[in-house]
């Protein structure tokens, strides 16, 4: 089969298409023909070897795809044919790949391929951070940072359809028109406006929780701009640089900073994550979110979606089209 493949660590550009062998899977897995591969900024990290774990080379990136069974595992219940999606670890840029059966889903009808690529990592990241770490409810205010980004719309869509509403904060009016024809409330652009006064200013001094999947300067302001007892919830840095907040703004705003990271909520927070993933997958299946698709590429167009992704030119998600 082909599959991109990561010979060295460093920037997309050093990625190659290569014929690998196929992969087997074990009892509780199954061998998936990948239609669609979904693209994340965590993705940019493991090829650059700057991940907090680190994959040793060679090996295929792409944590999430949807595709069709090919063979299921003895303890898989799926069968050969069913259209499924998920997420894994590594692997998902390729025409063939494996998903342990527990985080495998069956693809809605009335959704195709791409959408469930593009469904799993971001939407979930983002309803843990709303539903569990912020525990948002209907009519609180909700800044997102990034919010044209994949997480950050993501983060925008839910909050919507949790009816809270949505301060959409990023950095141009495309961005901005997107997040406001997706439900924000509000917008911002922090590249030109002060981004802690108008949060004050839109929200009426009564933003009670900031999802921030950016970091950069963009996150001090916006912690001064949550209402006293806030929440800050911060998700990663996609700016390229890990902010240093003043603590003394958490301790004279009593407010609450939490960090969420996908890759162990579930082990820290078993229960939680449980009812997140039920409750989302609801969503999914009665179309009350669909995930906005800004690119398609083909396979061997990988390193160039990976770099559009590293840019921050990203409209919601960005997909890698299979022949």
């Amino acid at each position: 089969m082909r599959a991109i493949v990561c010979r060295a660590y460093g920037p997309p550009e050093q990625l190659v298409v290569a014929d690998v062998a196929d992969p087997v899977p074990g009892p509780s897995q199954l061998l998936v023909r990948v239609h669609a591969a979904a693209v994340n900024f965590p993705d940019l990290l493991l090829i650059a070897g700057k991940y907090q774990i680190r994959v040793p080379v060679p090996f295929t990136p792409g944590s999430e795809l949807a595709g069709e069974v090919l063979v299921a595992g003895e303890d898989a219940s799926f069968s050969p044919g069913q259209r499924v999606f998920g997420a894994t670890a590594i692997g998902a840029f390729a025409e063939r790949a494996l998903l342990d059966a527990a985080s495998a889903a069956v693809i809605p009808e009335d959704a195709d391929f791409a959408l469930a690529a593009a469904f799993g990592v971001t939407y979930r990241t983002a309803y843990h951070a709303l539903r569990s770490v912020a525990q948002v409810s209907a009519g609180d205010w909700v800044v997102v940072l990034g919010a044209a980004g994949g997480v950050g719309l993501a983060a925008v869509d839910l909050a919507v359809a949790m009816k809270a509403r949505v301060l959409a904060a990023a950095s141009s009016r495309q961005k901005l028109r997107l997040c406001a024809q997706r439900g924000a409330a509000a917008t911002v652009n922090y590249d030109v406006e002060d981004l802690k006064a108008r949060i004050r200013e839109l929200t009426g001094d009564s933003a009670r929780v900031v999802i921030d999947p950016v970091g950069g300067s963009y996150s001090e302001p916006a912690l001064r701009g949550l209402a006293r007892g806030g929440t800050f919830v911060t998700l990663g840095y996609a700016a390229g640089t890990i902010p240093a907040i003043p603590l003394n703004l958490v301790l004279l705003k009593g407010i609450s900073v939490r960090g969420m990271e996908i890759r162990t909520f579930m082990n820290d927070h078993p229960d939680e994550a449980t009812r997140d993933v039920a409750e989302l997958a609801q969503m999914f299946a009665s179309g009350l979110v669909r995930p906005h698709i800004g690119a398609r590429f083909r396979l061997a167009e990988t390193p160039a979606a990976l770099r559009q992704v590293a840019e921050r030119k990203v409209l919601g998600k960005v997909v890698i089209d299979m022949p």
